[in-house]
């Protein structure tokens, strides 16, 4: 069976061709005028913040220069032609290394139990009071407003160097991230299991364990796979202030201008994370899978 294709008249035909030219011309001048401002306020920034474009391209070599220097041993041979000279810490490295993984789990985990206790009081379709709601949300946010690293420098202070500090700044600020995490999830559960424990009495701890937790588990534990994958490089930064792990044998190494040190050290904090990475990814996939199936 043919179809056959209705033409509209000549005169139809130019009218609506205008009203898309229009539509479309107004679209682009809308886009243009857009990045037109953003241009502006980036270049107003700059200037605000004292960003110098000479200085960048007339460092730029310096940069570069760096990374040869990275490169290089002592006796000026490149660092591959010799890995036994390259890596001859290695053993001292991985343990520190270690430490920091150490540091990042423990870090992480207690802060996941934490945050995992107050997302319900900061859920309000699962807590009635609203100032419970406020205040608890209020204290997740100071836990991730102040960066990680300054809590590490009140702790190094407090408790002296070595990985307490650093398990503490991760363990504080893993509580505001995951909870902030947590709570926008358990918002959006279903409530209507909720609604039915609650018509039949009951308590507040056995709705969430048997209405709300069952939806939300799977993302709880992507969430705190994924956080423990950033705070096992936020240890290494922790480090440069005395909290314990790899950092602090990087920083030592870039103060004495230790080159083929720093890039030993930097290739094995590499590779350690690419490891984490790959291999919570997985976990977090598979999570995922099975809670959507």
């Amino acid at each position: 069976m043919s179809s056959a294709v209705v033409r509209l008249p000549d005169r139809q035909l130019a009218a609506v061709l205008a009203a898309y030219r229009s539509a479309a011309r107004a679209k682009r001048l809308q886009f243009i005028a857009a990045a037109a401002v953003l241009v502006a306020l980036i270049g107003l920034s700059a200037v605000q913040a004292e960003v110098d474009p000479k200085t960048f391209f007339a460092k730029i070599g310096g940069f570069f220069s760096y990374f040869d220097r990275l490169a290089t041993l002592d006796t000026g041979a490149r660092v591959w032609t010799n890995p036994v000279e390259w890596f001859w810490s290695v053993k001292r490295s991985l343990r520190l290394i270690g430490e920091t993984i150490l540091m990042a789990y423990v870090g992480t985990l207690t802060g996941a139990v934490v945050a995992f206790c107050l997302n319900f009081l900061a859920s309000p379709n699962l807590t009635g009071a609203a100032t419970t709601v406020w205040l608890t949300r209020r204290f997740l946010e100071f836990c991730r407003t102040v960066p990680d690293i300054i809590f590490a420098l009140i702790f190094v202070v407090a408790f002296g160097l070595g990985p307490l500090p650093g398990v503490l700044a991760i363990f504080i600020h893993s509580v505001g991230a995951l909870g902030k995490q947590f709570f926008e999830t358990t918002e959006n559960i279903d409530m209507k299991p909720v609604e039915g424990l609650r018509a039949a009495g009951a308590s507040w701890i056995e709705t969430i364990r048997f209405a709300a937790l069952p939806q939300v588990l799977a993302s709880f534990t992507s969430f705190a796979l994924l956080r423990f994958e950033i705070n096992v490089r936020g240890a290494t930064v922790l480090g440069f202030v005395g909290a314990g792990g790899i950092g602090q044998d990087l920083m030592e190494a870039i103060r004495k201008f230790y080159y083929s040190d720093v890039s030993a050290i930097l290739v094995l904090i590499i590779a350690v994370v690419m490891a984490i990475d790959i291999s919570t990814g997985f976990l977090r996939r598979a999570l995922i899978g099975k809670a959507r199936s």
